[in-house]
C-alpha cells in the first residue's frame, strides 16, 4: 500500500545542522541536475528537502559509475556506499555527521516513509555498468531500467505519497511511478546514445540494433552506414517510451496538486524531449538533445497550473468507463 499524504512527515522544524545538509544537497541538485531541479522546486520545503537528500545520495552513485577509477576501485566505493545506506537505514547517522547527504537522507527518512532499498537497487544497477553489462533483449535492458529508474520513481512516491481521495488506485501507485521511470530512462538512453558509446557503454537492446543493422561503434562517431536504419530505430524505440508514459502517466490523479505539478514538469521535459528525437532522430548522433531554459519553464508552469494533470485524469477516466 502506498503512504497517504495525511500523517506521513513530521512536523517539528529541523535543526541547524540537518538545515544546513539540506542545503547542501539542493546545492548539488540545482547544479547538477537541472531537469529535476525544476520538477522539484513546485513541491512545498520539506518534500523538496527530502527529494533534494535523494538526488544527492543518486548522484553520488552514479558519479562513482562514471568515474574514471579503476573497475576494483569502483566496487569498493559502490560497497563503502552501500554500507554508508545501512547507517542511515539502522538511524546510526547522528545529525552532526560529517557527511551532509547522510544527514539529510537519514532525516528524510525519518520525516517519510521512504523505502530505502531502492538505493540498494540503484547500486546494483550502477554495478551493472561498472562490470559493462550489455542487454540483449527489452526484457533485459527494462531489468537495469527498473534499477538506476523505477527505484527512483518508487522512492519518490514515499516522498509524494497519495491523496486519500485515490482509494483502491492507490495500490497501483507504486507500479505507475516504476513505469514512469522507466519511460524518463529510456529517453536518457536515447538522448545520451553517442556519449554513451564514447564512454563504452551500449544500453539499447542488441535484438533491436540488429533489426535495424544498426553497430554501436558507429555511434560513437556519429557516423553510420546507408545501409543502417537508425531513424527506424530510434523511432522503435520513441514508441516503447510512449506506452511507457502513458501508462506511468496513470500516477497523476493519485497524487496532491503540488506532487503532481512536479512529476508532471518533470515528465514533460522529457516528453518534449522525446518529441525533439523523435523529429530529427540523427541529432542524437550529433550530441545531446536539450531543451531551452524557457521551455522548461513553460512545462514547469504546465504542471503547477495542474493542466497536464486534469488531462491525464481525464484520460485515464475515459479508460476506466470503457
Amino acid at each position: 500500500m502506498s503512504p497517504t499524504v495525511e500523517g506521513s512527515a513530521h512536523t517539528t522544524a529541523p535543526s541547524a545542522q540537518v538545515q544546513a545538509a539540506y542545503s547542501y544537497c539542493e546545492a548539488v541538485t540545482g547544479t547538477q541536475a537541472r531537469n529535476f531541479a525544476y520538477g522539484i522546486r513546485l513541491l512545498p520545503a520539506d518534500k523538496r528537502q527530502a527529494m533534494s537528500a535523494l538526488y544527492a545520495f543518486s548522484r553520488r552513485v552514479d558519479d562513482i559509475g562514471d568515474g574514471t577509477l579503476p573497475p576494483d576501485a569502483k566496487l569498493a566505493r559502490l560497497e563503502e556506499t552501500r554500507a554508508l545506506l545501512g547507517r542511515v537505514r539502522s538511524g546510526a547517522v547522528d545529525e552532526d555527521d560529517t557527511d551532509p547527504v547522510a544527514v539529510a537522507l537519514a532525516h528524510a527518512a525519518r520525516r517519510f516513509p521512504i523505502p530505502l532499498g531502492g538505493l540498494d537497487e540503484l547500486i546494483d544497477g550502477v554495478l551493472m555498468d561498472v562490470r559493462g553489462e550489455t542487454y540483449a533483449t527489452w526484457d533485459d535492458l527494462k531489468a537495469y531500467c527498473r534499477c538506476v529508474a523505477g527505484a527512483i520513481g518508487r522512492l519518490s512516491l514515499g516522498v509524494f505519497g497519495t491523496t486519500a481521495g485515490a482509494g483502491p488506485r492507490a495500490e497501483h501507485a507504486s507500479a505507475y511511478a516504476d513505469t514512469l521511470g522507466l519511460a524518463l530512462q529510456l529517453t536518457n538512453i536515447l538522448r545520451d546514445v553517442r556519449e554513451d558509446a564514447g564512454n563504452g557503454r551500449t544500453y539499447l537492446p542488441a535484438e533491436d540494433l540488429a533489426k535495424f543493422g544498426c553497430d554501436p561503434a558507429g555511434f560513437r562517431t556519429g557516423r553510420l552506414p546507408s545501409s543502417a536504419d537508425f531513424a527506424g530505430l530510434v523511432h522503435h524505440e520513441v514508441r516503447r517510451a510512449r506506452a511507457l508514459f502513458a501508462e506511468g502517466y496513470r500516477l497523476l490523479p493519485l497524487l496532491d496538486r503540488r506532487s503532481g505539478a512536479c512529476v508532471a514538469a518533470m515528465a514533460g521535459i522529457y516528453r518534449r524531449l522525446l518529441d525533439r528525437i523523435e523529429r530529427e532522430p540523427d541529432a542524437v548522433l550529433r550530441g545531446r538533445v536539450s531543451l531551452p531554459t524557457h521551455e522548461k519553464a513553460y512545462v514547469a508552469v504546465r504542471g503547477l497550473s495542474g493542466l497536464d494533470a486534469r488531462t491525464i485524469t481525464r484520460q485515464s477516466t475515459r479508460r476506466r468507463t470503457r
